[in-house]
């Protein structure tokens, strides 16, 4: 669905003329869809039981076609041309357009983010966030969170403020890093935004590998591991499985990594050396050791195969990606 604007619209003597002559004209509305979480079976029936539960996934749903729906009211007041897209029906790189906004929440950034180069920025909107007072009553019965939108700059709450601030060049989106990745010297198509995982297609499985990190002086040891995996992490990721595994949060506009060899089998006196950052003029060179083994995206659904021999490289140097940030709030003193 592309929305045009009339051309009274873009007009001196439209009163919101000076609103108008933005560089941003052309926006594409990057949705979650609405069975991403789906309650009933294919045949109609539930598959919850509890009505509690039941009635916090279909308010889940309900308020996330409702905050659709609120951003393209809010989309057909504006001086621009958007286009809305769910996120599943879209596979190619995202070209010709001024804005990305993507409604859902974290996953749903992460996944445009993957079709996405340096060029165009990203606002993010949390369709459902986490609400506090539903968590306490309901916590000790099921989880009763919702969306965290660690990267999501709105709500419905202040959607349109925020869109008015980047679409009038008050706001400016902040760059933030990506892994590069190549596997034998081929670079990967996919830049992830938050972490990578190495490791055994299995999780019951051990992983064997070999790694060091390189231009470093002196170079580090080359460390040899049989763990559970490796996992790797740019600056918006430490907050996520990273900091869940025990890892540390950075600032986001960190273009540093940090890494951490999960569960790893008698380190020794290496064992100082299995969790450590990689600084943005360095890499994490790493031999795979397993016949099978797989580099998991941003998550577990985007997924590339490695083998027995593989050797891949791992850096801060991908393009980075332009995200309209939400305030963070100042540090106390």
């Amino acid at each position: 669905m592309l929305c045009v604007r009339p051309v009274s619209q873009l007009s001196p003597s439209n009163p919101n003329f000076r609103c108008e002559k933005m560089a941003m004209r052309r926006l594409l509305l990057f949705l979650k869809p609405f069975d991403a979480n789906p309650v009933l079976h294919s045949d109609g029936f539930s598959r919850v039981t509890s009505p509690q539960i039941l009635r916090h996934l279909e308010n889940r749903h309900a308020v996330h076609r409702e905050a659709i729906k609120f951003c393209k009211d809010v989309l057909q007041q504006k001086p621009v041309d958007w286009e809305a897209v769910f996120r599943n029906d879209l596979s190619e790189p995202i070209s010709n357009v001024d804005l990305v906004v993507t409604v859902g929440g974290d996953g749903t950034l992460l996944q445009a983010s993957h079709l996405l180069d340096e060029s165009i920025p990203v606002l993010g909107v949390n369709s459902d966030p986490t609400q506090v007072d539903e968590v306490e009553e309901f916590g000790n019965q099921f989880d009763a969170s919702r969306s965290t939108g660690h990267l999501c700059a709105a709500t419905v709450n202040n959607f349109e403020q925020v869109l008015d601030s980047v679409l009038s060049g008050v706001a400016s989106p902040s760059k933030l890093s990506r892994l590069s990745i190549s596997v034998n010297s081929e670079l990967l198509t996919k830049y992830p935004l938050n972490d990578i995982l190495i490791a055994h297609p299995c999780p019951a499985s051990v992983s064997r590998f070999s790694f060091k990190i390189r231009n470093e002086q002196p170079c580090s040891p080359l460390l040899n591991c049989r763990s559970s995996g490796l996992r790797i992490s740019t600056a918006a990721g430490s907050t996520a499985a990273m900091r869940s595994a025990g890892g540390f949060p950075m600032p986001i506009l960190s273009r540093d990594l940090q890494y951490m060899v999960r569960e790893p089998m008698t380190p020794g006196k290496l064992s100082n050396f299995m969790h450590g950052m990689v600084l943005s003029d360095q890499s994490i060179e790493m031999a795979w050791l397993c016949n099978d083994g797989v580099i998991y995206i941003d998550g577990s659904h985007v997924c590339h195969p490695i083998q027995y021999g593989d050797v891949i490289e791992i850096s801060s140097k991908a393009p980075s990606l332009k995200v309209f940030l939400p305030h963070l709030p100042r540090p106390r003193v």
